[in-house]
């Protein structure tokens, strides 16, 4: 546990920082991490799913361990423990934690997936933490020989785009959170004054997600300039005030009357640019790499749990009539590639969406 510590002290040449509290931490995240392997799953074995991993988180939970290998072996080549210790054990616990949670409480996880958890964080973080790893693959596991010789764990390649597509989910689930907390107080403040409250009762509350899975607007003609603008080479774009000026000059000819954003369309340019260095060209077409609309309502159990009311997928324009006296908040914040709009009306348990 002490190689742990120092792993977490740094990387590169400058002085290690030994931080007494992150050490504590980085024990009692072991510690846990032992008496869950111990109790919670070895224990209770027999009652995990069995068969291969099938299910959406099934498949995301996969997908996050050979992301997390291909990452930690390449941290470990370049010397950089510290990050190592983030891929290899703080982000595989994380991604363990969600599927968890995505799993429910009703012991959904799969038997073979999350034996293959455990046996993979054993191996990866061996190097830093020797005995923590060889108790476990030895007394936990079961396992013969040490694990020091058995071998860096084989992975598949990553799926980039479920990656994303598991972010666009759990960001939404935040999102549907907070605007959910909004739309009750705000109902609760109006209740106050005596005006009248149109989010009432809260058991009877459903929640209606708004998608378009293509950017349109302002922001289709910023993406079409920014492609023509981006060396893939180089991984460059032309000067910001060039594709500034040439869509200023389309959205005057398109609306004269209106106002040019600068700010709102210079905080969508810099994402996009960060996004495309970082992915590439792939980060300025107008469509998500997944379907936005597959997405929540193949998780529709997981947003229920999370949220705690029924949540439907409107996609037809036609369905904002259903947002009822809150049909202008749609208009008002209208949905946008990667950003859904929610909106949460009362209805009749009958009421068919």
């Amino acid at each position: 546990m002490r190689k742990n510590c120092k792993a977490d002290a740094g990387d590169g040449v400058d002085d290690a920082n030994l931080v007494f509290e992150t050490a504590n931490a980085a024990i009692l995240k072991l510690t846990k991490q032992l008496k869950w392997m111990e109790e919670d799953i070895l224990a209770a074995e027999s009652s995990l799913r069995t068969g291969p991993p099938s299910t959406y988180a099934d498949k995301v939970f996969e997908n996050d361990i050979n992301i997390a290998i291909r990452l930690t072996e390449k941290a470990y080549k370049d010397c950089l423990f510290r990050e190592a210790l983030k891929n290899g054990f703080y982000d595989l616990q994380a991604a363990r934690d969600e599927y968890r949670i995505s799993c429910g409480s009703d012991g959904n996880m799969n038997h073979d997936l999350i034996l293959n958890f455990m046996d993979v964080q054993t191996r990866l973080i061996e190097p830093i933490c020797p005995q923590f790893a060889e108790y476990v693959w030895r007394k936990l596991l079961k396992k013969e020989g040490c694990v020091v010789t058995a071998g860096w764990p084989t992975s598949n390649e990553p799926d980039l785009v479920l990656k994303s597509a598991n972010k666009y989910l759990q960001d939404s689930i935040v999102l549907m959170r907070k605007l959910l907390q909004k739309q009750l107080l705000g109902s609760r403040r109006a209740a106050k004054k005596g005006a009248q409250v149109t989010a009432v009762p809260e058991r009877n509350l459903k929640g209606l997600v708004y998608v378009n899975e293509q950017f349109d607007g302002w922001r289709a003609h910023c993406l079409n300039i920014m492609q023509r603008k981006f060396n893939q080479q180089t991984c460059r774009f032309a000067p910001d005030e060039e594709i500034l000026a040439e869509l200023k000059e389309i959205l005057q000819k398109e609306r004269p009357a209106e106002t040019f954003e600068h700010e709102q369309c210079m905080s969508f340019l810099k994402f996009k640019m960060d996004k495309a260095k970082s992915i590439g060209a792939q980060a300025l077409n107008l469509r998500l790499p997944f379907g936005e609309i597959e997405v929540p309502q193949s998780n529709m159990d997981l947003i229920k749990r999370q949220l705690g009311l029924e949540v439907y997928s409107a996609s037809d324009p036609d369905d904002v009539l259903k947002s009822g006296p809150h049909a202008s908040l749609v208009d008002k914040t209208p949905p946008s590639a990667g950003n859904p709009t929610a909106i949460f009306v009362t209805s009749k348990r009958e009421e068919k969406f």
